[in-house]
């Protein structure tokens, strides 16, 4: 009898055992639905119907030319065509820009500075555009290459450039590379005065522009977005934007500015 209740409950231990191993877990059901769900909307985009109605996407850029961040509404019209509302904030920079150490014999003022930086330059630009899908339309693996095309107005913000200096008296006095300072007067450049300075200065130079790039989203049939972009931007603006000046009257100034772009982008879609 004893040996009839052991081989009982082994035969029962066992099969616990083996219900339990069998079960899935809540990582193998979260991976399940996913599935199900991205089946279910490549189901839908093969009967011709639209998986999502809009997207939301915040980028970074890293431009030839500068840096800036992005924001961008997407509304779907069909599978292959969005349209896409942008807006985008950018600092321009010019090639010749280059880091100065301070000349100050004191340690406290180590700064550094831009020698020959006449002006900041910002952007905000506000664009209307449309994405063709190109490219995965039936991938499984949830990759679309597509085709951005955009343009709208841009707003330059022009902000001047100063740097702190000691005078020939050793008097703090705060400068413009464009300004012309006294005869005789040999400034040491103790560093850049700081974003802060200049606002009230500011002027607006009115723009338009326009680019095309391509874009790779990477979850295509999710709701989270991750896409990587690589395009090309073209700028003018109404009248010429200083950049650089030098002590010999040499001048670096242009209306039409031409780049190359690479932007990583985060959003969702509904």
């Amino acid at each position: 009898m004893k040996q009839f209740l052991v081989l009982v409950i082994t035969l029962l231990t066992g099969i616990s055992s083996f219900a339990q191993s069998t079960r899935p877990t809540p990582r193998q059901d979260k991976k399940s639905e996913k599935r199900e769900r991205i089946n279910s909307i490549i189901k839908q985009e093969e009967e011709g119907d639209v998986s999502f109605r809009k997207h939301s996407v915040f980028g970074g850029r890293l431009a030839t030319d500068g840096y800036g961040i992005s924001y961008e509404i997407g509304k779907y019209k069909s599978l292959r065509r969005t349209v896409l509302y942008q807006f985008e904030f950018n600092e321009k920079l010019h090639n010749k820009e280059e880091k100065s150490r301070n000349t100050s014999p004191n340690i406290f003022d180590n700064t550094s500075y831009k020698f020959g930086k006449a002006n900041n330059f910002y952007q905000f630009k506000v664009g209307y555009g449309e994405q063709y899908l190109i490219g995965g339309k039936s991938n499984k693996n949830g990759i679309a290459v597509s085709a951005i095309f955009a343009s709208g107005l841009s707003l330059g913000l022009v902000k001047p450039y100063y740097v702190d200096a000691n005078d020939n008296n050793n008097q703090r006095i705060r400068y413009k590379f464009v300004d012309t300072l006294p005869g005789g007067v040999r400034p040491q450049y103790l560093g850049a005065s700081g974003f802060t300075v200049g606002w009230k200065e500011l002027k607006l130079k009115p723009g338009v522009h326009a680019k095309t790039a391509l874009r790779f989203d990477y979850n295509r049939f999710n709701e989270a977005i991750t896409a990587v972009e690589a395009g090309v931007n073209a700028e003018y603006y109404t009248s010429k934007i200083l950049q650089m000046t030098y002590g010999t009257g040499t001048k670096i100034e242009k209306a039409f500015f031409f780049n190359a772009y690479v932007a990583i982008l985060f959003g969702k879609r509904k």
